[in-house]
């Protein structure tokens, strides 16, 4: 529709929803969405832990901030994950699946290997040889419902070997670290 502009006689098209309030509107709408599925994403998918020591070294390092996906996530051989050990620690720790309920598990501290389901398993991302034994007593099998886990850093990790961690309750279990955030040089899928 056509207006007369009374100062200048010229035409002024007027087109409707291209006023400033309604661009306005859009953009404050199109910013709460997104502040809404952001928060959703991180309330009930998604969490940001922090590392926090060297026990994951040298995959993971001190201060190292991850992603972790906790929807739906059931303890896979290998895999990183963030555990809330509120009981003992103010903050989730982070160690690897070694083995799973059902699961046979040996350790042979003297050549500092693992077998799960009598198989050595392959692990290129461990720090050292183990040495360390711990001072809990290892499982011949992973009970139900429970997971064991350890540090990447064997000789320098409190984890399933330990009383102090101990196995895992399967509902401790936050979820799988997909992502390292921080530092951006490691900035990556895990």
């Amino acid at each position: 529709m056509y207006e007369q502009d009374q100062n200048n006689n010229n035409a002024v098209i007027d087109y409707p929803g291209t006023k400033t309030s309604d661009f306005i509107y859009e953009c404050l709408e199109s910013v709460a969405q997104s502040l809404i599925l952001v928060t959703i994403l991180f309330v009930f998918i998604f969490i940001r832990v922090q590392v926090d020591g060297q026990s994951m070294e040298n995959t993971l390092h001190h201060k190292d901030q991850l992603i972790v996906r906790k929807w739906n996530y059931t303890p896979q051989n290998g895999d990183i994950v963030a555990i809330s050990r509120g009981q003992y620690f103010n903050k989730p720790i982070i160690k690897r699946v070694i083995a799973t309920e059902g699961q046979t598990l040996k350790i042979d501290f003297e050549t500092g290997k693992v077998m799960v389901n009598g198989k050595v398993i392959d692990e290129p991302y461990i720090k050292e040889v183990m040495t360390e034994t711990g001072d809990n007593k290892i499982p011949e099998v992973v009970p139900e419902g429970y997971t064991f886990v350890m540090g990447d850093n064997r000789n320098n990790s409190a984890d399933s070997r330990f009383r102090v961690i101990g196995l895992i309750d399967n509902k401790t279990i936050v979820g799988r670290a997909i992502f390292r955030i921080y530092p951006f040089d490691s900035f990556g899928k895990l």
